[in-house]
């Protein structure tokens, strides 16, 4: 029992000699944690302090600086002020030395104007003295006369103006008589020898094709179930097809030649191979259409190969190739530019110019209606383009540009091409026109020729291309009619379109008629 209460005794001491020991340990790190609190707090003081310090130095160094830079600009705005008011003063200056000169200049003036003025009332005044003077004259003169002055006006004026017509149709007729001798025999004998050197064949071409047919049964396999066939085709070749009630045939209709040229041996292959259905059509007018781009580039060959031109662009033989299929007034471009291209040559070799590049120059000058339908401009604009593209020199891109006067004609293989181009287009037969276009065009040609006074008739003959006028023997005399047949060349030329030149043959004649009794 002893022991019990002994060792409780002992437990409760040690119990409190360690609650003890751990409050003064407890105690002991408060103070130290004190010492530390203090220490931070006045570091924090130390900082802040110096913030604040550093704070204040930057306020002041902006505030100076602000303060400098404002001084500066006052000093700035200043300068400009003073530069303005001393241009101001000098305007001002200025302004009153030309308010002094105007003042100077407006009293001269004003005496300059009253000077006038005495000059004018004097001169008036003289006037009149001299129209009464010529008042008197001429009443005196018309007693004399027995002509009014109106009247004697008129005669004179007639007079003077019948004298100078005359003596101007003498020496104009005179002069174009000279040089026609000169240079007519000469014209006759190159162009008579170009026509006779070469004669070309004539291609008329439409834009409608017809394909005959075996039967009329081949025109509803050419339709198709539902049309899917012929709605293949003009898919396939852009052009037109169109079945009607002509027997045994189809017709195809395109501004395309080469279209349509394409879609006609496709339509024949069909024909003849039987099988028409959408797959097959696409096949052969694919097919067909690279066999076409194969003929357009050989009749490219072949005409340069004819002509005997060398190192022509490979893309201008193609181009050349496509004309073949290309029509004007229904004259085949293709043959139309192989007649310009040997008049050309032959043409050249008269006259001594480059025969090579006459006749370069002959087959490409209408290149531009290849590709006219593609390109906005003018063929000889667009062949012009083409021909300096790829590679011609400059004489053969002018003489293209210059053959319909698209600019001034300046060089001799210009009027060369010219020249070719109006002889194979104008010679009888080449180029066809509508019956009412061309009847039209001689109607309106006599036309012309009988509204000019004198006229008794017209006849147009050899086709339009000259006209035979009679006219009064009374109204117009063998002096006037030269001038007459002037007059009438330029209304046509002003007033109708046409192919190649028009004669125009002013006729005259004087009848004596008596009666034997």
């Amino acid at each position: 029992m002893d022991t019990i209460l002994l060792y409780i005794g002992i437990f409760i001491f040690a119990f409190f000699a360690g609650f003890l020991l751990a409050k003064l340990v407890q105690r002991k790190k408060i103070g130290e944690y004190e010492k530390i609190g203090k220490k931070i707090l006045e570091d924090a003081k130390k900082e802040a302090d110096v913030i604040i310090r550093e704070a204040s130095i930057q306020a002041k160094d902006n505030a100076l600086q602000a303060r400098n830079e404002l001084e500066q600009e006052i000093k700035a705005r200043r300068l400009e002020l003073q530069n303005t008011e001393k241009r101001l003063a000098q305007k001002e200056a200025n302004l009153d030395r030309k308010t002094e000169i105007i003042e100077k200049r407006e009293e001269e003036l004003a005496k300059k104007e009253r000077d006038v003025s005495n000059r004018q009332s004097t001169f008036d005044k003289k006037v009149r003295e001299y129209e009464g003077l010529l008042v008197k004259e001429r009443e005196r003169l018309e007693k004399i006369s027995g002509l009014t002055s109106e009247e004697a006006k008129k005669i004179l004026m007639q007079t003077m103006e019948e004298a100078a017509r005359f003596e101007s149709l003498k020496i104009s007729k005179r002069i174009e008589e000279e040089a026609r001798e000169q240079a007519e025999k000469k014209a006759k004998e190159i162009v008579l020898l170009a026509m006779q050197r070469y004669a070309g064949d004539y291609v008329a071409e439409d834009t409608v094709s017809v394909v005959p047919l075996p039967g009329e049964e081949m025109k509803g396999r050419i339709i198709g179930r539902e049309g899917r066939n012929i709605r293949a085709l003009e898919a396939a070749t852009g052009v037109d097809i169109i079945i009607d009630d002509t027997p045994e045939a189809v017709i195809l209709s395109c501004f395309n030649p080469i279209r349509r040229e394409v879609a006609r041996i496709s339509i024949e292959k069909l024909i003849s191979d039987g099988r028409i259905h959408p797959a097959r059509i696409e096949e052969i007018v694919s097919k067909v259409a690279e066999e076409m781009e194969q003929k357009i580039k050989d009749a490219g060959e072949q005409a340069i190969f004819d002509l005997g031109i060398h190192n022509l662009h490979p893309e201008l033989v193609k181009l050349v190739g496509k004309l073949k299929f290309r029509s004007s007034y229904a004259q085949n471009v293709y043959q139309h530019s192989l007649e310009v291209a040997f008049i050309c040559g032959i043409v050249a070799s008269e006259l001594k110019v480059n025969v090579k590049d006459a006749k370069r120059a002959g087959l490409l000058h209408d290149i531009g209606k290849a590709v006219d339908h593609e390109i906005e401009g003018s063929h000889a604009m667009i062949g012009a383009d083409l021909a300096k593209k790829y590679g011609e020199n400059e004489d053969i891109v002018h003489a293209i540009l210059a053959h319909h006067e698209d600019v001034e004609v300046t060089g001799l293989l210009d009027v060369v091409v010219q020249s070719a181009d109006a002889l194979s287009g104008a010679r009888p037969g080449a180029r066809r026109e509508m019956l009412e276009t061309y009847i039209k065009r001689l109607g309106d040609l006599e036309q012309i020729a009988n509204s000019f006074d004198g006229v008794e008739k017209s006849y147009a003959i050899q086709a339009g291309r000259e006209i035979r006028i009679v006219v009064n023997s009374e109204k117009v005399n063998d002096e006037t009619i030269y001038m007459l047949s002037k007059d009438i060349a330029k209304k046509i030329e002003s007033d109708l379109s046409y192919p190649g030149q028009i004669k125009i043959v002013v006729i005259r004649e004087t009848r004596a008629v008596e009666y034997a009794k």
